[in-house]
């Protein structure tokens, strides 16, 4: 599975509708940001406006912790932004910290630079001019704390090269940014509106780095780049701090609720983050068909035959359903 939250493979496997499906093969909140009824005037059938984008970039801003001397972009998704970033960083070899998300490594490998593999990011290879790291990692939820991502920045600038860090799950841990904590070290961040405010529909990410690096991207972005409703619902949604703390808070606990839900069917979560978990059985393929036939969809990993990785539920409802298939598919296998 490429990447989670596509229920057309399932469908076509499995049967059934979409509405049939408890989709947890993504990270995505399950409880997303209220969407104003109404928008702003004009916002559907005008053109995106500068003011627009320069109020949605100040509440990035704020909402980021994102230094003034940095630059900071907006576009339709990260996933452009990781998929440009062979184009505006330096030339010479990368390496990426694995196992993470997939399409760092793709992105790269288009681009002929095969990144070197980390096994630890504490080792890095003398010749390494880019770094990615994914923090806190996707999908085992590691996180390397701050004081060690600086250390890192601070060897990489010296070699005249730039530390990547995407930080799309960095939301629901509160301290995880390097953001508020950068100077002058070449580190460019990404950070995903979608997942944490569980609007993944909008298409909206940003990136934060030295201005050159930011300038060089905004030359790659096509006029009009962000959508007229993902400037103003992102806006708002990004300056709703009360909100952001309640969910923060909600996640937290609805990912104990599924911690202990999922230990007790013997399955060992032993990553995540508080969007998703990562368990360990030795049959995850298996357990993932078993689900699929009581039309719940998980994650699995090819290169991890024995890791299943679950979002979460969304409620009581759906977690008693879970549960319940999990008890059944472990009784079939």
């Amino acid at each position: 599975m490429k990447h989670g939250g596509d229920l057309s493979l399932a469908i076509e496997r499995f049967g059934g509708s979409a509405v049939d499906w408890l989709d947890l093969s993504t990270g995505i909140n399950p409880h997303h940001y209220p969407v104003p009824k109404e928008l702003s005037f004009g916002t559907w059938t005008s053109l995106p406006s500068r003011v627009a984008e320069e109020q949605l970039i100040s509440a990035a801003r704020r909402a980021y912790q994102v230094p003034a001397h940095l630059g900071l972009a907006a576009a339709p998704g990260t996933q452009i932004l990781l998929s440009l970033l062979p184009s505006i960083l330096p030339e010479g070899p990368a390496a990426l910290a694995s196992p993470t998300y997939p399409s760092h490594k793709a992105v790269w490998q288009r681009d002929g630079r095969m990144p070197m593999e980390l096994s630890s990011v504490y080792a890095l290879p003398a010749d390494a001019k880019i770094v990615i790291l994914v923090n806190p990692n996707n999908p085992d939820g590691q996180l390397i704390d701050v004081k060690s991502l600086l250390e890192i920045a601070g060897t990489l600038t010296e070699r005249g090269g730039y530390l990547v860090v995407d930080e799309a799950f960095a939301d629901v841990i509160p301290g995880a940014s390097i953001l508020p904590h950068l100077r002058d070290e070449n580190v460019v961040v990404l950070r995903s509106f979608g997942k944490f405010f569980g609007l993944a529909g909008l298409r909206l990410g940003f990136l934060a780095g030295p201005q050159l690096i930011v300038e060089k991207l905004s030359g790659l972005l096509e006029s009009w780049s962000v959508s007229g409703p993902a400037l103003e619902i992102g806006a708002r949604a990004l300056r709703d701090t009360e909100w952001q703390e309640a969910t923060v808070r909600r996640l937290v606990d609805e990912m104990a609720d599924l911690t202990i839900a999922v230990s007790e069917q013997q399955l060992s979560v032993f990553g995540g983050t508080p969007l998703y978990a990562l368990a360990g059985l030795r049959d995850a393929k298996g357990l993932h068909e078993a689900l699929a036939r009581r039309h719940i969809w998980t994650r699995i990993f090819d290169y991890a035959p024995t890791w299943i990785r679950l979002g979460l539920p969304g409620g009581a409802e759906n977690l008693q359903r879970l549960t319940n298939a999990l008890s059944d598919a472990r009784e079939e296998l």
